[in-house]
């Protein structure tokens, strides 16, 4: 059935009507009480929505694994006001409500302040970096000049926090799976940070909004479909995997070693607030790569724009990076330290500053094909040059099988 021809600018306007009712419902209420009600508006719609998003992703994950594994993954738990299972829809409400029963298990010689501060406090970093991320047409809850500065500043605190989980549990596993997660943590901020810089260099702004608002017109003009745009995603992409710790740099957690890291004297909510942290984390790692590479809420197509509301193609491109990050970690094995140290050192870091340089000649060159051979050359010669240095360094030799005699 088509849509009557009033529904498009209706569509279009999704964004900004609602932008103007929170406008409307704050400047009715007296002057004492706007200003707490603007941010109350506008926390709760983050918290409570990607609270949402995270049970939901545990459940998505938790289906899509058992897919790739060939099993079936959660589905007995339904809904409880449904009469069927829903494919085990309700799995995360019944982990919720376990971790929420089960007994807090502190060390006896363990800080306890730090220890319960840890958790908590890391998802402050993880919220406060959702604030800078534009959602929609005008839905940005703090336009900042320098939102992209901003977004990293808050997320360096992680480091500290999960050090301070490791230290405070009086636990020599805990204490080196929190170093082992802060080297891995530092390692892969270089490469994260400095990827950025070449959308900074083509927009000339700090400001998310303004990164986004250079993306619009269709996908001819997302950063992704350039030489430097689309390196630069797949390394932005790969640094986001190592500092969310998911697969295949889940380095942290190794069982065979220091069992569950900085997180071993962790038990029942607490350890659902750390896993909750590093799913928010996630989520923000995928805005931001939405924003800067992938036209941030703007369309595919231009023709688009007027029947599909910017918040619909911001949450929809944010579950696809989703799937993405559960399809690496069903299909990719854990990395050795050492192999994850000379991938972030060896290869990831010079790639980004490559990287930062092609964009330089990008813009040099004027783009078209002059632009995407010489960028692209530039890009590829040092990753097949870096990528046989760091195969050669491995010193692999043909496996001979004996049998025991």
């Amino acid at each position: 059935m088509s849509l009557p021809t009033h529904s498009a600018p209706i569509l279009a306007n999704a964004d900004q009507f609602l932008v103007n009712a929170k406008r409307a419902f704050v400047g009715n209420l007296p002057e004492a009480l706007q200003l707490p009600a603007a941010v109350f508006l506008t926390i709760i719609p983050i918290t409570v929505g990607f609270a949402t998003l995270f049970a939901l992703a545990t459940w998505l994950e938790r289906k899509g694994l058992g897919r790739i594994q060939n099993r079936m993954g959660p589905n007995r738990v339904g809904l409880p006001f449904l009469p069927w299972k829903l494919y085990g829809l309700g799995q995360p409400m019944a982990d919720g409500i376990k971790m929420l029963i089960k007994e807090d298990v502190v060390p006896r010689n363990a800080d306890k302040v730090l220890h319960f501060l840890a958790p908590v406090l890391l998802l402050i970093p993880a919220f406060l970096a959702f604030s800078v991320i534009p959602y929609g047409d005008g839905i940005v809850p703090i336009n900042l000049d320098a939102g992209l500065l901003f977004f990293f500043a808050v997320g360096a605190s992680t480091e500290l926090l999960i050090f301070c989980a490791g230290w405070a549990s009086r636990n020599k596993y805990a204490l080196l799976g929190s170093m082992r997660a802060i080297a891995q943590m530092i390692s892969y901020e270089l490469p994260l940070i400095i990827s950025t810089l070449s959308v900074i260099m083509a927009v000339g702004s700090l400001s998310l909004v303004s990164i986004v608002n250079a993306q619009a017109g269709g996908l001819a003009h997302w950063h992704v479909f350039t030489p430097w745009g689309v390196a630069g995603f797949i390394l932005f992409f790969i640094a986001s995997l190592a500092e969310a710790n998911r697969s295949p740099f889940d380095i942290p957690e190794g069982e065979s070693e220091i069992i569950a890291g900085h997180l071993i004297e962790y038990s029942g909510f607490k350890y659902a607030l750390f896993f909750m942290a590093e799913y928010l984390g996630m989520f923000a790692m995928g805005g931001l790569a939405i924003s800067l590479f992938l036209g941030g809420y703007h369309a595919p197509f231009a023709f688009l724009e007027g029947w599909v509301p910017g918040l619909v193609w911001f949450v929809g491109k944010l579950l696809v990076l989703i799937a993405l990050f559960i399809w690496v970690r069903g299909t990719m094995p854990r990395l050795r330290m050492d192999q994850l140290m000379n991938f972030a050192w060896k290869f990831m870091l010079p790639m980004s500053l490559i990287v930062m340089i092609a964009a330089g000649l990008w813009r040099f060159t004027g783009g078209g094909w002059v632009g995407w051979l010489a960028c692209g050359g530039m890009i590829i010669l040092p990753y097949l040059a870096l990528g046989k240095g760091l195969f050669k360094a491995r010193q692999w030799s043909k496996r001979e099988y004996r049998y025991a005699e």
